[in-house]
């Protein structure tokens, strides 16, 4: 029952005679508490809240849309209701939902879409069923999926949406797809869509059909559908194929993506088939002709042309010599006189460079290309410039413990061996005579042209004093006198001159048998000697410290005196004075290179390298 108090009243400016006969002209002539119960129920009790009525659109004031359901008072519906204002014209009947019956500007509340999702909602319950096929719009992405509308919004899950699941699913925002209704939820009013479902099941009628037709061979259009490192697979229609980078280009390419990029339509061949597992194996190079086939007649063995280079390994340098061919240069085979330890010191990528064809492999695709074959070899030329016995001036590039490497010039290097050093010295080491970056002349010894080698000597600048000065100094009998430098158990080495040393035998020292040699002498006592032998062959001489001391006394136990001369002072041989030149042709090559009796001196000696007696 409806009830106004007098102060209600009061404020109405109506009088009491046109407040009845208004009130008389809706609810009959006689007015009673009951009365007007009534009429209100039976006018107001069709229009309940959250149900669905019919209004036509009367205009627009601001942002709503005022809209007529026949009741005393117009209902409002907010502008952003309409996903396109343009479609918006005053006079259309359209279905709205009643939210509430009074606001507080004394409208009615109303809802578009709300009535819209209801009717949409009813429509899709009475037509489809889970299974079924449909077609909606992307609207948003909300977590874990895409909303999608199909007259009603429903869930599409991210894992549902293709076969891969895609990286991003934004990108299918306003596309119209197609998919299957996966779940309906009428307490809740939920649907569940699958995309991938749906592409699974036309993809497997697909796969059948063209299992059935496909053969190796055969020329066929795919679509990208994603791409690896190591390749790309191509959807045929129904099944994948694997597109392998190796298969793609007969050029090199670093990555797929150079060639290829999603949803691309692209020709393939079919190179292998396997049904059991179901994979197809395709090429893309296949597809155009293999520049190998003719590589032989383009580029013969010997010729010489342009390349760049498009990759530097450690062992070498690949050289494109067109697209899909490249040839490989080798670390050996960029100079003939420098040492390269990478191919980078001479080559950078992209350089242009020329190359000469050392050999052609057709059936391994492989090219063996020389950059130093360009260029005249400089060691066909060094036997004619450097003929053994020529005197030669270097510098001293690298020191190793067999010899030292002489720079003769640019990118030529000779051997100096420790043997070929000195006549009479030992040397342990190549650094005891000579220092890197030094320069010195030598001899050439020999040219092996084959193996880029020369022969190099330094003790062949002067005459071997073994031939004539040390025997013609050194005459057995005479007395010399010498430094100890070294003492071993079978005698004591004494240094008769620099670079020169006897042996004197432990049995030579003293007429008194002597076990160790320590007991005699000590190193660097100064001792006469006498000569016992002078061995040209072995390059040994024999020394007597007893004998020496009995023709001191006057007395060799019967074996003579000094040799006549009285007077007689050791003489010094004179082993490094300026007895050779600059030149060797002096020297007899018989001698110097072929002679075997000329051989270096050996550094031990054995305990019967020496005789007890003359």
């Amino acid at each position: 029952m409806l009830k106004l108090d007098n102060a209600t009243l009061d404020q109405i400016d109506v009088s009491d005679e046109e407040l009845n006969r208004e009130l008389s002209s809706v609810f009959g002539d006689t007015i009673t508490d009951e009365s007007i119960d009534k009429n209100i129920e039976t006018s107001v009790g069709e229009f309940k809240a959250d149900s669905i009525l019919k209004g036509r659109i009367i205009g627009i004031s601001g942002n709503e849309v005022v809209v007529d359901v026949g009741l005393k008072s117009e209902g409002y519906v907010p502008l952003t209701e309409w996903d396109d204002q343009s479609e918006i014209d005053p006079g259309d009947e359209i279905e709205v939902l009643l939210e509430a019956l009074e606001t507080d500007s004394g409208g009615l509340m109303l809802s578009k879409r709300k009535a819209d999702r209801i009717r949409g909602w009813e429509r899709l319950l009475s037509e489809c069923k889970e299974g079924d096929k449909v077609e909606g719009k992307v609207m948003r992405k909300i977590k874990g999926g895409l909303l999608v509308d199909i007259g009603v919004p429903v869930f599409l899950p991210a894992s549902q949406v293709d076969t891969r699941r895609p990286g991003d699913v934004g990108h299918f925002i306003g596309k119209t797809i197609e998919a299957v209704v996966l779940k309906i939820d009428e307490a809740r009013r939920n649907i569940v869509i699958s995309r991938r479902k749906l592409i699974e099941t036309e993809r497997a009628t697909a796969k059948n059909k063209l299992m059935a037709e496909i053969e190796v061979g055969q020329i066929r259009e795919g679509v990208v559908k994603n791409i690896a490192d190591f390749g790309a697979f191509i959807d045929l229609g129904g099944i994948d194929g694997l597109l392998h980078i190796t298969d793609m280009s007969w050029d090199r390419i670093g990555h797929p993506s150079e060639m290829l990029r999603i949803d691309q339509k692209t020709n393939v061949k079919v190179l292998n088939i396997d049904k059991e597992k179901e994979k197809i194996a395709l090429g893309l190079k296949q597809t155009t002709e293999n520049p190998w086939e003719k590589v032989g007649e383009k580029y013969p063995v010997g010729s010489k042309i342009t390349g760049t280079v498009v990759n530097i390994t450690p062992y070498g340098a690949f050289v494109r010599l067109e697209s899909g061919i490249e040839g490989l240069v080798h670390i050996s085979e960029m100079s003939w006189t420098r040492r390269i330890n990478h191919p980078s010191e001479i080559l950078q990528p992209e350089q242009d460079i020329e190359v000469v064809v050392l050999e052609i492999d057709k059936d391994k695709q492989e090219i063996s290309l020389g950059i130093k074959q360009t260029e005249t070899n400089p060691w066909t030329l060094v036997a004619e410039k450097y003929p053994p016995n020529t005197v030669v001036t270097g510098t001293v590039r690298n020191l190793t413990n067999y010899g030292a490497f002489i720079e003769i010039e640019e990118g030529i290097d000779g051997l100096l061996h420790v043997s070929d050093m000195s006549w009479t010295k030992k040397i342990s080491h190549p650094s005891e005579l000579l220092k890197k970056g030094e320069e010195i002349k030598c001899v050439v010894l020999s040219v092996d042209q084959e193996k880029a080698r020369i022969a190099l000597g330094l003790k062949q600048l002067t005459e071997d004093p073994w031939l004539h000065a040390v025997p013609e100094r050194y005459i057995p009998g005479m007395i010399v006198k010498g430094k100890v430098t070294k003492i071993t158990n079978f005698g004591v080495f004494v240094e008769l001159e620099e670079d020169l040393e006897g042996l004197l035998h432990v049995s030579e020292l003293s007429d008194e048998h002597i076990d160790d040699p320590h007991q005699a002498v000590e190193i660097g006592q100064e001792l006469e000697v006498k000569i016992l032998r002078v061995d040209t062959q072995d390059r040994k001489i024999g020394l007597s410290k007893k004998r020496a001391d009995w023709a001191s006394q006057g007395d060799e136990g019967g074996e003579g005196g000094k040799p006549s001369g009285g007077g007689f002072k050791p003489r010094r041989g004179g082993l490094h004075g300026s007895t050779g030149e600059d030149t060797t042709d002096m020297i007899s090559a018989t001698v110097l290179f072929n002679d075997k009796t000329a051989k270096p001196a050996e550094p031990e000696a054995s305990e019967g390298d020496s005789e007890k007696s003359e």
